[in-house]
């Protein structure tokens, strides 16, 4: 040793440890621990003049940001350090994994020609030094990229191949998690949902035996997304659920992902305000919830909104970069011109429907999918409808139904019979039309679409609705008391019948709070979990100017030191890139990265949900489902201990289980007013 230097066997010891550390960190769920101790390893290597060390652990770096944080600028800058190590060095392993990463950096930047060349470079490379993820990893970029070209089956085949590969066992966990990941996304976005559904059950398998870190919480949302197509809305609510609860300790803006499905699988259940507040959530993390936030409007009656936001996110897209939706380009219009067609026609814009209708099938034409024929078809039998034409939506509706049950998905099926119904209508046969309402009804019960089951059963009323419902019974009494459920730091204030109580506040009582805030509506219990701890937030129910919206209680989960910290370096590296792309006049890749800066900022400002964060540990249904039982019971015992009266009502409106809610007698009104004082916020 000299001048305190490590000799070469402390070096390769001390390198060993950080890299066992990074690994551990990241199954451990602390992903910007992981990220750490591989910049410390670079910062090793750099200072033993190891260049090839060095450039590993920073493509390390790259990769493990790439994974998780969709933060183009410090990936680029990392690659870039990479790039310079091995530049005067001949070919080696190092430069295979440089490529690889290097491929899907250029594949999620829509550059396709050099995510291209770096994919064939990977795959050449890593089968001369014997590196199988450089592999694997280049050819399914191969193969998406076939696609993306319009070579479909070519591509297909090879994801098929690949596929078979990971379920031989013989790929190590990170690449066969990243590849599974790939391969489902791929045919998700062309609407191929059988092979889909048949990854996605292999990836599942794989996910019990060999999971690990987020990927475990990646499957978990591509199943959801299965069950969302298949059914029932139950099933998938709770996977998505649990995917939430398993990705927040590693996933950064795409968090949005999971969000999003979870609004798309409640606004498909009928649940209009739970399916808010997850778009809410998504567009919180910088994601896009198109176009399940448009439909949501137009379900809720907004149709200008809805046509607002559905032209907006097709003419202006803002695309955070993700292995989990294919780039922006037709595969990604493609659903969004199925809602455009839909809500155009809602708010009498044949012009717009039409159009979009076209292009939609012009989309179904390139990417053979029958999943996308029936989309088209069905749009098309919207817009002939709308031109008074329904013998040619008869036609289209039929098919569109026809492909629907092939793919296996009930509730689009029942979406197009509907369709049908007023095609049928329109040709004066009102006897089939009320049968295709009646079938459709009886698809969404099934499925679980609580509220499109009885959206379709109004339809098939033939007396007028005064008529054939019976009347609402009236109030007991039109003058009701507010009664009070408010947290003030640490203590609760509940008035209930005229008798204020307080109370120390409890996780009980939060979940108490949430239930009180919408009455009649169920909550699942690791909804429940998700509010209390911040994952989603709660949608405000009245509008009185004291109260905010309630968090739940929860006081909010800030950065600590050393996540702190790594941010801080992400916003130099990205400071970098930015001062790279302004002197190479790249517009869109500056443009990429002052987004990725104004994330960062905003996640530093609001100190929520990234490094410090708690989790809930192997988070499941029922383990959440006795947690939040108990917890509710042990705090109605506290209330009713200082406020018999209202613990007495409670017992019997407050239903716990899998599904909790709250129901009170509808023929004496309870009004709640739920929250935090604004004066109390700091």
């Amino acid at each position: 040793m000299t001048n305190g230097s490590p000799n070469g066997a402390e070096l390769e010891q001390r390198a060993a440890e950080l890299e066992t550390t990074a690994e551990a960190a990241y199954v451990d769920g602390d992903p910007e621990a992981s990220v750490s101790a591989w910049e410390e390893l670079y910062a090793l290597h750099t200072a033993a003049g190891d260049d090839l060390g060095a450039a590993r652990a920073a493509v390390m770096v790259a990769m493990y940001l790439m994974i998780d944080t969709g933060l183009m600028a410090p990936i680029r800058g990392w690659l870039r350090r990479a790039d310079r190590l091995i530049a005067d060095h001949e070919e080696t392993p190092v430069h295979a994994i440089v490529a690889m990463v290097r491929t899907y950096e250029r594949l999620w930047c829509g550059d396709m020609a050099t995510a291209g060349a770096n994919a064939a470079r990977a795959v050449e490379l890593g089968e001369r030094f014997g590196v199988p993820p450089a592999v694997l990893v280049g050819r399914t970029a191969m193969a998406r990229l076939l696609i993306f070209d319009g070579h479909i089956d070519e591509g297909v085949e090879m994801l098929d191949d690949i596929a078979l590969t990971l379920m031989s066992g013989e790929v190590d966990p990170m690449t066969s998690g990243m590849v599974y990941c790939e391969i489902i996304c791929a045919v998700q976005g062309l609407a191929l949902y059988e092979r889909a559904a048949e990854w996605t059950q292999a990836m599942e398998h794989w996910r019990h035996r060999a999971g690990f870190g987020g990927f475990s919480g990646r499957c978990r949302v591509h199943n959801a997304e299965m069950l969302r197509l298949t059914g029932t809305c139950d099933q998938a609510e709770e996977e998505a659920l649990e995917a939430c609860e398993e990705l927040r300790p590693w996933m950064r803006r795409e968090f949005g992902w999971p969000l999003t499905e979870l609004g798309n699988i409640r606004l498909r259940k009928g649940d209009l305000v739970g399916a808010e507040e997850a778009f809410l959530a998504a567009h919180a993390n910088s994601w896009m919830p198109e176009p399940g936030r448009a439909l949501l409007r137009l379900a809720q009656g907004d149709v200008a909104a809805a046509a607002a936001l559905i032209n907006d996110a097709l003419e202006h897209p803002f695309d955070v970069p993700s292995k989990e939706r294919p780039p922006y380009g037709p595969l990604r219009r493609a659903p969004l011109l199925d809602a455009q067609t839909e809500i155009a026609i809602a708010i009498g814009d044949l012009a717009t429907a039409r159009s979009a209708a076209d292009e939609l099938c012009e989309i179904a034409d390139a990417f053979a999918s029958r999943a996308l024929h029936a989309a088209a078809d069905l749009a098309q039998g919207r817009v002939a409808i709308a031109d008074e034409d329904p013998a040619g939506a008869i036609l289209r509706c039929e098919r569109s139904i026809a492909m629907w049950i092939e793919v296996g998905a009930p509730f689009e099926a029942a979406v197009a019979r509907l369709v049908l119904a007023d095609a049928r209508d329109g040709m004066g046969n009102h006897e089939g039309a009320l049968m295709d309402r009646r079938a459709a009804q009886r698809s969404f019960e099934n499925f679980g679409a609580v509220l499109w089951a009885e959206r379709a059963a109004r339809s098939t009323e033939t007396k007028p609705e005064t008529e054939s419902r019976p009347p609402a019974p009236l109030p007991a009494s039109t003058d009701v008391d507010t009664n009070l459920f408010c947290c003030d730091g640490d203590t609760r204030t509940v008035s209930f019948d005229r008798v204020t109580v307080l109370l120390h506040d409890l996780k009980g009582l939060r979940y108490l709070e949430r239930l009180l805030a919408e009455p009649n509506r169920e909550f699942h219990a690791l909804d429940l979990v998700a509010v209390e701890r911040g994952s989603l937030p709660t949608v405000p129910t009245l509008g009185d100017d004291d109260l905010v919206p309630s968090d739940g209680g929860h006081a909010g989960l800030h950065l600590d030191d050393h996540a702190r910290e790594a941010y801080r370096r992400r916003l130099i590296d990205i400071d970098e890139d930015i001062e790279d792309a302004t002197a190479a006049n790249d517009i869109a890749r500056l443009e990429l990265a002052q987004h990725d800066r104004d994330y960062l900022i905003q996640e530093l400002s609001r100190a929520v949900g990234l490094g410090g964060r708690a989790r809930l540990a192997g988070a499941t249904a029922e383990r959440a489902r006795t947690s939040v039982t108990r917890s509710i019971r042990y705090a109605t015992t506290r209330i009713t201990e200082h406020h018999p009266t209202l613990g007495q009502h409670l017992r019997q409106a407050i239903n716990t289980g899998t599904y909790c809610s709250y129901t009170p007698d509808p023929r004496v009104p309870v009004v709640w007013a739920v929250g935090s004082r604004v004066g109390d916020q700091s």
